[in-house]
Formats: structure tokens, sequence, C-alpha cells
């Protein structure tokens, strides 16, 4: 990728790449900014189990899970070896994980409060090898691979790299114990698993909804969870959860902030719900789309500027 800045005069002026010195800085920079480059909570750097050693532990309070984040400034080592390493790790010594949480939180988390489940790994580093990327092409692999790139006027570059697989890492592992055991606690939600139990008018009903909101930005991420599809810019605007007879909407936005004059979305600020937010919407035809969809950038505005 080339950046470039733009002089008075409209002249381009290469920004050249730069290298970081060692890992510890690429470390740095990332654990005071997990909230906003991955809206993560930073919980612990150098978090040490056993005779191992986890560079970062964060949290992710949507998902309610932890995550594993190991920062590299080489090439030379194993994605999924050392992802799954780390995965047992955690998996087996949860009690350490809650603990870590509440002393460095100063909030109390409970084990059953915890999406085991959602636990994942993310790899940071200045590029990956073709053979690394390669190895997470696996539509169902709990690991991510992030490229961090620093530049001159220390601009920061960090690109997260798709798996472009739809094969299952359990069909390619059946002989890794470590592999099986992790993969029997460790599930990744696609939204092919939720539509798969609604009907045909309402699948049709929720392409047209994301189709729209799509169009309202770029660098919008969708991401299903066990419960819901997560639409992300730089937190959750809109959670959209699946049902057999109706669509959910969740709008991430505090009670009163929402300009609704046909009364048409629903408060929830004071009862349980799933989505992000105090608003809920219940669609179950194309009527009243336009509105809604209106409702909903009003969610994306907000957290856009966040």
């Amino acid at each position: 990728m080339k950046i470039y800045s733009l002089s008075k005069y409209d002249v381009l002026n290469p920004i050249k790449e730069r290298s970081f010195k060692n890992e510890a800085e690429i470390q740095k920079i990332c654990d005071k900014n997990l909230k906003e480059l991955f809206n993560l909570n930073f919980i612990k750097s150098q978090f040490a189990i056993k005779n191992f050693r986890i560079d970062t532990l964060a949290f992710d309070e949507i998902t309610k899970s932890f995550v594993i984040i190991e920062y590299k400034n080489n090439e030379n080592f194993s994605v999924v070896d050392q992802g799954y390493a780390y995965l047992s790790l955690i998996l087996n010594n949860k009690s350490d994980c809650i603990l870590t949480y509440n002393e460095n939180k100063n909030k109390i988390i409970r084990r059953d409060e915890i999406d085991w489940a959602q636990t994942r790994v993310i790899f940071i580093a200045p590029s990956f090898t073709p053979y690394q990327i390669q190895s997470i092409n696996f539509k169902d692999l709990p690991i991510i691979l992030c490229e961090i790139k620093l530049y001159d006027d220390d601009i920061i570059i960090l690109k997260q790299i798709e798996p472009i697989g739809d094969e299952s890492i359990k069909k390619f592992s059946k002989k890794d114990k470590n592999i099986l055991n992790v993969n029997k606690e460790i599930k990744l939600y696609s939204e092919e698993e939720h539509l798969s139990i609604v009907p045909k008018n309402l699948k049709e009903l929720y392409e047209n909804i994301k189709n729209s909101v799509l169009k309202f930005g770029d660098n919008i991420t969708i991401k299903p969870v066990k419960f819901y599809i997560g639409f992300i810019r730089k937190t959750n605007f809109l959670d959209i959860e699946l049902q057999k007879s109706k669509i959910r909407l969740s709008l991430n936005l505090k009670k009163g902030e929402l300009v609704d004059p046909e009364k048409l979305a629903r408060d929830v600020s004071n009862i349980g719900h799933r989505g992000n937010g105090d608003y809920e919407i219940n669609v179950k035809d194309n009527s009243n789309l336009d509105y809604i969809l209106s409702l909903i950038k009003q969610s994306y505005d907000k957290n856009t500027l966040l």
C-alpha cells in the first residue's frame, strides 16, 4: 500500500514506511489503544500462566469473552500451533483469567457470565508470510491476523487479514488432540447459521436491511455472534436477531437519544435484552422499512463519532 500526503500545490508526496524497533513498541501502541483499534478492554500485559506468558489479555464486553493478543516483529512462528496453544492455556486455566479480570477491572465477573466459546487469539505483526495467511483460511478458525504498519509522521495503519476459505478446521485436525480439545469448546458463528432457522421471506427481509445498511458508509464489519449478527463501525451500531416469525433490531443508542416521532422503537433500557443499546424494533415485512432505516442511521451516525 502506498501512502501519500497532499501538498498545497496538489502534489503527492510519498510517506515512507518505517520499521518498528521491536515487539515491545508494537505492544505499547496497541495496548494503549485497544478500545479504539478493536473495541476491547485492556486487562493485563505479560499475563503469566504456568510456564507461559501471554503478551496481552483483553476482554470483549460485547461477546463477554477473553481475547489473547500476541505481538510479533518477525515472521518465524506458526500461527495455528501457537494460537491453539494459547487457547488451550486459557480454557484450562479459567479461574486465573477471572481472578486477573476482577483484580484489574475493580469489578466482579462470574464464571457463568463469560462466554468461553467466543475466546479468540489475535496476532499483530508488521507482516505475515503467504504460508501464515494461507493457514488461517478456514471459516471457523478462532485466530485473527492483523498487519500493523508504521510510516513517517507517526502514521499507523492496521489491517485485518480476512480468511477466504469456506472449509472447517475440524476437517483437518482430527489427529491433533490439542486442536480437537479446543474445538470442543470454541464456537464461531456465521450468517448462514443464523439464517438457517428463518423462512424465505425473512431471509429476503434480512438481505434488504443488510444491503441498505451497508450503503451507509465504508468499513462496516458484519460480526455474527451467539445470539445476533452485529453490524460494526467503531462499535456495534446495529444488532440483528433472527427469529422464526420476525427480525429483532437493536439500536445502540441510550434512552432519549433516538428521534422516533412514530414511536416504532421499544424502550428496553429497564428490561433484559440481548443486543446493544436501549432500543429494539421488531420487523416482519418491508412496510416502514425506509423509516426504520432512518432510525438505524441515527445509531450509525452516533457510533461512528465515538
